[in-house]
């Protein structure tokens, strides 16, 4: 016996293409909204380009080389001292702990944390 709730072969082909022209025009539908909507959007916000603050990239830059430095010039210190006394690697070690300290110092107080040096006007 057939069931009364199955469809013919024409009907299948009529439901589908009706269901296909229902999708299309759907999807139509919500293209042409989605598309106006962002035009609302866009006109809505004004175009913000993200700016860079140069000065605090120059700051960043003059903190870093002023740490750098100091450990540089500690680590080339301790070598010339190794070299010349021979006291491996012990001048390399004090010399870049002190290069290090000094580059904390100079940086702290390019940052403005510490003081600058005094100059005593006694003479």
């Amino acid at each position: 016996m057939a069931d009364p709730n199955e469809r013919n072969g024409e009907d299948d082909r009529k439901s589908s293409s009706a269901d296909d022209a229902d999708l299309s025009a759907r999807l139509k539908s919500l293209d042409a909204r989605i598309s106006q909507a962002s035009v609302q959007r866009a006109e809505s916000e004004p175009r913000a380009r993200p700016t860079s603050n140069s000065a605090a990239l120059g700051q960043a830059f003059r903190l870093s080389a002023e740490f750098v430095a100091g450990v540089a010039a500690g680590g080339i210190l301790g070598w010339i001292v190794d070299y010349l006394l021979g006291s491996s690697p012990w001048g390399l070690i004090v010399c870049l702990l002190l290069g290090f300290c000094a580059g904390m110092l100079n940086l702290m107080r390019a940052a403005g944390v510490v003081k600058p040096a005094r100059h005593d006007d006694k003479r």
